[in-house]
């Protein structure tokens, strides 16, 4: 098995940061979805106050794949948690530990910042998913998801 390296994304990351973005969002069949911009992820990621994270796999100095999150508040559990926008690992990686080793990354970045929950999303079809999160220990809540799509400027 090869070794799997997470390191946080820097802002010389970009170019392959919305080459996964991308990636992901064709995975799904979802590329049209996608309205952000290198200009925008640089603006809002590196910046004084970031918006979001990024955790970054790397097997043999080749990025394999990628988390996003950012952080919430929930007035029931009383404090900030940590959501996952993607996981996301390349294709060529895969069956390699790379999203396990991004998600107990992510568990570590959310612990060393106060956190006692991470949530995300995943498609109740992708039973490979669910099974790999529930071998992490996670519980599968089955909700809707709801989106309130608003009028964006400029676009």
């Amino acid at each position: 098995m090869p070794v799997v390296i997470i390191r946080e994304a820097k802002s010389s990351d970009i170019d392959k940061l919305y080459e996964l973005i991308v990636a992901i969002a064709r995975h799904h069949d979802q590329e049209q979805f996608v309205l952000t911009n290198k200009s925008e992820l640089m603006r809002a990621g590196f910046g004084d106050n970031p918006e979001f994270g990024v955790l970054l796999a790397e097997v043999d100095g080749d990025i394999a794949g990628y988390c996003s999150y950012t952080w919430s508040y929930s007035i029931w559990l009383g404090g900030r948690y940590m959501y996952i926008d993607d996981v996301f690992v390349w294709e060529a990686f895969r069956g390699q530990k790379v999203g396990e080793a991004l998600m107990l990354k992510a568990r570590e970045v959310a612990l060393s910042q106060g956190s006692s929950r991470i949530r995300w999303e995943v498609e109740q079809e992708n039973h490979a998913a669910i099974r790999f999160y529930r071998r992490l220990g996670a519980n599968i809540d089955i909700k809707g998801v709801c989106r309130w799509e608003l009028a964006r400027e400029g676009r």
